[in-house]
């Protein structure tokens, strides 16, 4: 049995991918939907099983003690959860009497970081994207940008000019890309971020105040000179809030995308694929793109390193997760005459 804990950003895909790999892999799933969207989910769990046999993919929707006493069976052998560090580790500390197998994808905080051979308008409908599909509501959002300083007012400048022509407004109505953000407590949290860096002193590009009228929608925010240690850097705010950081010496730029604790993601932009490369590999994410951010393959492996969990998704690997190898050994019989 597979234990899964679906998330709100993602209630659909990601409940799609916990669930498909396990059935291919022979399993049975139970599933728990995020208390903020258990409606996406259970409504992929009735379309399942309007052709899978009765029992196979199980829903049971609730709060975290629903999630408790899935993590806490000794009939479930593995757990699959996507969602924050602090959860993470309760789901640790609650299975482990069981020593039931994990896999954990616990968020970032994807650094990406501009080096200064690019063209930053080329680059920045993709860099927009990067950080801001699904209102930067995504675990591999790229959540903090460094740029280096010859090019840092140009690259601000070509985000900014891309966010004038994203329309957002109720995703019921034609032409919106972006919506609302999903649930009052994390709406909350991005105005707290915006407001604290404002109160630092940093510079509110674009956005920064919450839009006006129906529903938690927050405009695109740009937020440029900003300090290291503010918490908009410093923490994950799972938002559509970007803060773009200078940089001048690489070095410098490398240390400071590695020194968060988490590390699912990261990316470099640069013209020159090999140079690009170089600093890919010096990066501590899971994974770590060139010239985009978040792009994921159902074929390629996906996790992370440090706190953003362990285990991973996708491609061969993912189905290894769910499954557990058996060996069957057979005693040889000697062979007359053999030596």
């Amino acid at each position: 049995v597979i234990g899964a804990i679906a998330p709100w950003n993602w209630p659909v895909l990601i409940a799609i991918w916990q669930i498909v790999p396990s059935l291919r892999m022979g399993n049975t799933v139970v599933i728990k939907p995020s208390e903020f969207t258990p409606m996406a989910t259970l409504e992929v769990v009735r379309l399942m099983n309007t052709v899978l046999p009765p029992g196979v993919v199980n829903a049971v929707s609730g709060d975290g003690e629903v999630g408790r006493r899935i993590v806490t069976s000794p009939e479930v052998a593995k757990i699959m959860f996507t969602g924050s560090v602090p959860t993470g580790r309760e789901i640790m500390a609650a299975s482990a009497p069981n020593l039931c197998r994990l896999t954990l994808e616990l968020g970032g905080n994807d650094a990406a970081i501009v080096l200064p051979d690019v063209d930053p308008e080329a680059i920045a409908m993709d860099l927009f994207w990067g950080a801001f599909i699904n209102m930067g509501q995504t675990c591999a959002c790229a959540k903090r940008l460094y740029v280096h300083d010859d090019i840092y007012e140009d690259v601000v400048a070509a985000l900014d000019a891309v966010a004038e022509g994203i329309p957002m407004g109720n995703g019921l109505e034609e032409g919106n890309l972006l919506g609302p953000v999903q649930n009052r407590p994390q709406f909350d949290k991005v105005v707290s971020l915006v407001d604290d860096a404002r109160a630092r002193g940093a510079r509110i590009v674009r956005g920064g105040r919450p839009l006006d009228g129906p529903g938690l929608f927050y405009p695109v925010t740009l937020v440029a000179d900003i300090d290291e240690d503010a918490p908009l850097v410093t923490e994950e705010q799972f938002g559509p809030v970007l803060p773009i950081l200078r940089y001048q010496l690489l070095d410098d730029a490398v240390a400071r995308a590695n020194a968060s604790p988490v590390g699912l993601g990261a990316s470099v932009w640069s013209s020159d694929p090999g140079r690009a490369e170089d600093v890919a590999r010096r990066l501590d994410a899971g994974t770590v793109w060139i010239n985009q951010h978040g792009v994921i393959h159902p074929m390629v492996p996906f996790g992370g390193s440090k706190q953003s969990g362990f285990g991973l998704e996708f491609g061969i690997e993912g189905l290894k997760s769910v499954s557990r190898p058996q060996v069957i050994s057979h005693r040889k019989e000697a062979v007359a005459g053999a030596a």
